[in-house]
Parts: C-alpha cells; structure tokens; sequence
C-alpha cells in the first residue's frame, strides 16, 4: 500500500468558504496519509488546493519572491541588523555564491507538486463523488495549473533554467533528480497549459466568498499571467490581447460598483483623473490627499468594491493571526520593519534617498513634480529612512501648504503584519500592456511609418500618464507627464521602466523588469548602471560580473546539486564550492 509522507501531501481541516479568517487556507498536516484512504471525496480536493494557497503563504516562499524580484535592484539597501543575516547581506553585497539560503527553491517545488497531485486524483475523486460536478473538477484543475505555472514562473525567472515536470511525486521510487529544462521551453510549457485551461477557470467568486475575490485563482489572474508570460516570450500583440481582457474585466466591475453606490468609481473619475481606467482614486481636497495606500496595501476591509476594481491576486494575510487561524505577513514583518523595529532587515537604498533629496536631475521621481509624487511617501519613511509600503497601515497627505505633508498611521506589530502580498494589480498589467506597445515601434522615416509610431506611443503614454497621475498629490487635476518629451521607441521605453520602478517599487517586481530587459537588449548594461547605483565599494569586482548574461541568474543551491547529479550550476557562479563567485572569478 502506498504512502505520502505530510511533505508530499497533507490533510487538513474541511474547507467550507472562504468568508472568514479561520477558515482560509488553514493547513494542519499529518505524519502520513493512507493515499487509498484519502482522496473520495470533494472535501479532500478543496483540502489538498487550500493547501496549494497554504504553500504560498508560507514566509520562506514569500521572503523568496522578495529576494529574488527586488534585493539584488537599485530599490533596496540594507536595514538595520542586517548582519544576523549573512545570505542575506551577501546578496545586498552581490557576493552570491551556492551555499547562500536563498538559493534554496524547496518551498516553490513542494507547491508545485501539490498543484501536480491535486491535477492527478481529482478526476478519480470527480468520478466517485456526485457532489463534484464537473465544471467543479475543470475550474479546479485550471486553478491548479494556475498556481503551479505562476511557481515555475517566478523560477525561471530566478534560476533561468529549472527541472520541470507535471507529474506527481507521490513515492520513494520515482525518479526525481531531473535535469534543468531551458527556460524558453518552461516558458512555452507554462503558456501552453494555461492558454488550454484558462476558459473553465472560476471567473469572478461571489461577493458572499470576499476573500476568495483576490485570494484564489480567477479568469483574470490567468489572463495576467499570460499577459506577462508572452512579454517574456517577445510575443508583444498576445501579451497586449490578455492585458485589455484584464482591463475589460476590471472596467466591467468598476461599472458595477458605480450602480452599487456613488460614491464609488465614476465616469467622471475614469474620464478625467485616470484617462478611462479604474484606478482606486486618491480623494482630493483643499487639503486631503489619500486612500489608494489604505485600500491597496493597508487593512482597509471596508473598500472590498475599491480592492476588486485594482488588485488581481494577492496571498491573504492576518493581524491577528492567533485569533483567526491565518498567517500573519512574517517575511514583510521581517524584512521591511514593525512596530518593535522601525527599519527591517533592508531598507531603501542610499540611491533612492539620494534621488528624492536632489533638487534636480532625479532620475526617479520626476523634477517637475516638485516631491508631490506621493508614492515616495507609500513607499518610503523620509525621515525614518524606512520601508513604509506594507508595513503601515495607512498614510495620510495634507496638500493645503507649498508641499505635502505626510501623516502615518500605526506600523503593524511584530510577528502581527496583516498587509496582503499582492502579485497582480491592474497598473502592474497596464505598464506591462505599455511596455509590450513601444517594442511595436517600426524603423523607418516615411510618412505611414509615423503615423502608426506616433499612434502606438500614444497608447503607450497613455497607460502610463494614467498611472502616474494617480499619484500626483494636488488639488487640480493636471498631466505631469508631457507626451512631446517621449517621441521615440527608447524614450517611452525607459519612461515605463521608470514608472514601473516608481509605481511597484518594494513589490518583487524591479530585478525581474531588469532580467527582462536585459534578455530583449542581449545585454546587461541597463542592469548592471542599476545594481552599480546603490554600491560605493567593490563596484569594479560587481560590473565585471554582472556584464556576464549568466550572472543575473541565481546559482542552484549547492544543497541541490549533491543530490541532483543531472544539474549542471550556472557558470558564472563556478562550481558552487566556492564561497563566493568573487573568488570564482580571481582563478
């Protein structure tokens, strides 16, 4: 008789809804699981999937994806007692070498296989069990392979190439140490599967399951997902298809909340203030500038209508974790600060205060904006020098003086972090929607060849000029952005790369935008100005490195290679035995 070990496969308590805190994503596993025993009915698929949810909570999983999509960037500095942690001042430092822990990819791989065992018995359990209906069994499935694709995503991204497999692991006997797939094979894999699953994925959970409306995989996190898959891949017109179906969707929710109450999302709003997208709006005053923060990254569970129209996936958390039986946010607790330690394990870097104390030449946050963007008060304590973006709970600007001024709500308590960790958002999708637009731009002089730039980077600013003027705390509406600045494919470029940095700085995004960037261009300059930017010692050893293609990958932790013989490390990294590529490199 067959066994899982809880490593594989856990049990957990029944799922009734997802309408409580308790009763989200609670995991309980057990020694071991009797397989014939466990999956007959429906309650055991929804246990194993909101142990798929259960997974990607989990503070090494999520401290990963900040890792991985934001540390090694221009964004981040270290904070304070950095020092209790050596990987990571090693990569703050760009001193990666394979023993670092962060190599370590144990936690996205136990949710996959998860994913890939919950793919594999459903349709048994589906076939026994008549209270799960088929449509039940598809969304699951196509739910599954959603969270499987967005782990193996965030890998590739990382690690370039990967094992990659769709099998379920559920014995001793299976072969498991599998060679690295190439990375645009996993990419095209990843798209594959989701492209033949998205139609019977859930499309919008009802607002009695509120927590389910972000929190689990819909129509529109897989229309996301493809949408920056294909940017990836370069297949800019499908990554520009799924982005305006996730804008559609959005549009169409906003319409709703607009016939619910008036005081929410408008018309008018769209029109004006945001050139037709459904931003959560920042209310203006004589004097008051603010609530996008409070709904977006607070706990402002009042605006659940506001959080739809924006956000598109997020893991949920808790504040009061010992109450209601969900996690609380410990990797944010960790690493960006709390109440008990103000400044976290990192902190902005010394770039991105130097940039907004200058009076000109920002290459940030705009000159003309005269510090009124207020994302550089979301995102950071001016005077703290802190990470504010996820660790407080809300933020307040009075617009009545010459310039803003900031008012802070309460940092959450330690080992209390309530902030949601949000992977998708609607602006995200729209500068991702931007940035596929100006790789449309054609060479060329004549006359329809301008025509058709001049149309795409209207679009392209558009989206942009949207975004940002969101955040431009002052009483009158006007564009800060001028079109006649950006008039060629490298201009509007480099202006979406700024707007993303601003817009999802702290959010794992700006290393990923940087890997990317560095993939279309077939080289690392862009990249290696941005992680040379926060360093003032050993920047000669970090340019030389970082001009290698291999070295803004990640090496295989070291851990995984002796037990994976069939891996081959990623030559910028040497063998692994070093303790760090520096000495790698002097041989």
């Amino acid at each position: 008789m067959k066994k899982i070990h809880y490593y594989i496969i856990c049990a957990f308590s029944a799922i009734c809804g997802l309408s409580s805190c308790t009763d989200f994503l609670e995991i309980k596993p057990q020694n071991e699981i009797i397989l014939e025993q466990f999956w007959n009915e429906k309650a055991d698929v929804d246990a194993v999937i909101a142990g798929c949810y259960s997974g990607m909570q989990a503070e090494g999983v999520i401290k990963r994806m900040m890792v991985w999509g934001e540390f090694r960037s221009d964004n981040i500095g270290p904070g304070s007692n950095t020092t209790s942690d050596g990987s990571l001042e090693k990569v703050l430092k760009e001193n990666i070498d394979a023993k670092n822990t962060y190599t370590n990819w144990g936690g996205f791989y136990t949710v996959i296989n998860r994913c890939n065992t919950v793919i594999k018995y459903a349709p048994g359990v589906a076939a026994d069990d008549p209270a799960y209906t088929e449509s039940e069994l598809q969304a699951n499935i196509a739910e599954m392979v959603a969270l499987r694709s967005l782990c193996y995503f965030y890998l590739i991204r990382a690690f370039r190439d990967v094992p990659f497999s769709r099998e379920a692991y559920i014995d001793d006997n299976q072969k498991m140490d599998l060679p690295a797939t190439k990375f645009n094979d996993v990419l095209d894999s990843l798209i594959y599967d989701l492209e033949g699953v998205q139609n019977q994925a859930i499309k919008r959970y009802p607002t009695t399951k509120e927590l389910y409306q972000t929190g689990r995989i819909t129509q529109d996190v897989i229309h996301a997902l493809l949408c920056e898959l294909y940017l990836w891949k370069k297949d800019y017109e499908n990554c520009i298809r799924y982005a305006d179906m996730v804008i559609e969707s959005k549009k169409a929710i906003a319409e709703e909340n607009r016939q619910k109450r008036s005081s929410s999302f408008s018309n008018e709003d769209a029109e004006e203030r945001f050139n037709g997208f459904p931003l959560v709006s920042n209310s203006t005053s004589n004097s008051y500038f603010g609530d996008a923060y409070t709904v977006l990254f607070g706990r402002d569970r009042g605006n659940v209508d506001e959080v739809n129209q924006e956000i598109i996936f997020q893991l949920i958390f808790d504040d009061n974790p010992s109450d209601n039986g969900m996690p609380a946010n410990g990797a944010v607790n960790s690493f960006y600060g709390n109440s008990n330690a103000t400044v976290g394990l990192v902190a902005p870097s010394d770039y991105i205060f130097n940039d907004i104390d200058k009076t000109s030449g920002r290459k940030v946050f705009a000159d003309r904006n005269k510090k009124r963007d207020s994302r550089m008060y979301f995102n950071c304590d001016l005077d703290d020098k802190s990470i504010n973006k996820y660790t407080t709970s809300t933020i307040d600007i009075s617009v009545s003086g010459s310039s803003p001024e900031v008012s802070y709500g309460s940092l959450y308590s330690q080992n209390q972090n309530g902030s949601n960790w949000i992977i998708y958002r609607l602006t995200d999708i729209m500068l991702l929607k931007a940035e596929a637009l100006t790789q449309l731009v054609r060479e060329g002089s004549d006359q329809e060849t301008g025509d058709y730039n001049k149309s795409i980077l209207d679009r392209a600013f558009t989206l942009v000029n949207a975004v940002n003027k969101r955040a431009i705390c002052q009483n009158q509406l006007a564009d800060t952005l001028r079109r006649n600045e950006y008039n060629s494919k490298v201009d509007m470029e480099n202006l979406v790369l700024q707007e993303r940095q601003r817009e999802l700085m702290f959010e794992g995004k700006r290393w990923f935008d940087l890997v990317r960037l560095s993939q279309r261009n077939g080289n690392t300059n862009q990249l290696k100005d941005a992680a040379l930017s926060k360093h003032t010692t050993g920047t000669g050893l970090i340019s030389n490195h970082l001009t290698k293609m291999d070295a803004i990958y990640w090496p295989y932790n070291l851990d995984e290679m002796k037990v994976n013989l069939n891996l081959v490390q990623n030559p910028a990294f040497g063998s692994g035995e070093n303790d760090s590529y520096q000495k790698t490199t002097k041989k």
